[in-house]
């Protein structure tokens, strides 16, 4: 912990340069973040089926955060005065190292304001997206392996997701003093078997200390709006994402779970226009799904077992049963270098049970251009452990 009392002793002694008001510079804030909370007993590992033989119930993590706004005098800071961007470096406990481990997160975020309270105070929302690290993953006996009991992490390496909602006190302009709820959730995308993921609930504990540029923002309560557009196109972009991944498959034969070997591939194209509202950070809009996945219906082609290895074996699935093409409503948050987009929609051509029902679609879009981005997002399925990673890269066309 001494690293982090020097940090903090560090930010604590910049008052020449906190003292600097200046709306043309962008305002640099350093933070540090305490998370206490309660896992989710999804599991039966958590539940007490490990190696400690008690359930697993609590969950720690500390975080070191650097984030800047940009200037107030900005198009970009105009329009959104209060949001705040940035990367974040935490490390986490859940009471069982040996199992899980201790692992820590890398991540982006980003924050602003939900209303202001008056005339110090704010509700604020943040979100954190990142990979973490340092996982112990499952390791079977079977395999001479030495972590049975772990059904909840597959891979030594996890995406890291976290959204909180803070109440802040601003007492002077430099400083702010947060506490919150806060929710995080680790998984690899089934990408690896087990993958039940890892999530907790609890507080959040913030002191954020800003330098430079324009601090505690006083007046509207809301972001700016843009300036009205005359025709309905003028409001409207196409977003075109192409994206692949993999995952793994489990499958049911003879009352048994099995594992199948090797990794199926993942491909697909999203074509999502979307339609500004009311402010330039909402966006609404229908989105053509297409997407391929070669894991897909295996189930209904079993071949057989394999006694001497325990391995399943199964027929390819025709090409019309791995295919679908879905729509889904989509609805867009837009700040400045990151978007959040979040549907839900049904697949209107497909074959195969596995591909029906209702899916989810969130994805983070990082903006390198004003026209291209980074696309990662995960489509989660109605049909139990039917998840996988969309990664990719879009292009956003129109205005």
């Amino acid at each position: 912990m001494r690293w982090l009392a020097f940090i903090f002793v560090l930010f604590c002694s910049f008052q020449t340069v906190a003292a600097v008001k200046d709306s043309t510079v962008m305002t640099h804030r350093l933070g540090i973040d305490a998370r206490p909370g309660a896992l989710t007993q999804h599991d039966d590992f958590f539940r007490g089926e490990n190696a400690l033989g008690r359930p697993l119930r609590v969950s720690g993590s500390v975080h070191v955060k650097y984030s800047f706004s940009f200037p107030s005098s900005s198009v970009i800071g105009r329009l959104y005065p209060t949001s705040y961007q940035g990367v974040g470096l935490a490390a986490y406990t859940f009471g069982d190292h040996l199992e899980i481990g201790t692992p820590f997160a890398l991540y982006v975020f980003q924050g602003a304001r939900l209303a202001e309270l008056g005339k110090y105070l704010s509700l604020d929302y943040e979100w954190n997206f990142g990979v973490s690290m340092g996982w112990h993953p499952y390791d079977p006996i079977v395999n001479n392996g030495t972590n049975p009991y772990n059904s909840v992490v597959g891979t030594r390496v996890n995406a890291y997701m976290n959204a909180g909602v803070l109440l802040s006190w601003h007492p002077t302009d430099s400083w702010t003093v947060s506490a919150g709820l806060d929710m995080s959730h680790f998984s690899n995308g089934d990408t690896t078997f087990p993958n039940t993921g890892v999530n907790s609930i609890g507080a959040r504990f913030c002191v954020v200390r800003s330098f430079a540029g324009k601090k505690f923002f006083h007046g509207n309560r809301h972001y700016g709006r843009s300036k009205p557009a005359l025709w309905l196109v003028d409001r409207i972009t196409w977003d075109v994402i192409p994206f692949g991944a993999w995952n793994e498959e489990v499958v049911d034969f003879s009352d048994k779970e099995y594992h199948v070997d090797g990794k199926f591939a993942v491909a697909g194209l999203h074509i999502n226009p979307l339609c500004s509202v009311a402010f330039p950070w909402l966006s609404v809009g229908p989105s053509l799904d297409i997407q391929y996945n070669e894991g897909m219906n295996i189930q209904n082609h079993i071949a057989g077992v394999n006694h001497a290895t325990d391995e399943i074996r199964f027929y390819r699935p025709s090409f019309l049963e791995q295919f679908a093409v879905g729509l889904s409503v989509r609805a867009e948050l837009q700040m400045p270098v990151f978007a959040l987009n979040f549907g839900v929609g049904h697949n209107v051509i497909y074959k195969g049970k596995e591909l029906g029902g209702i899916y989810s679609v969130l994805t983070l879009k990082t903006f390198v251009s004003r026209k291209c981005f980074l696309n990662v997002g995960l489509k989660m399925s109605s049909r139990e452990c039917s998840n996988n990673l969309m990664l990719g890269l879009g292009w956003r066309i129109g205005n």
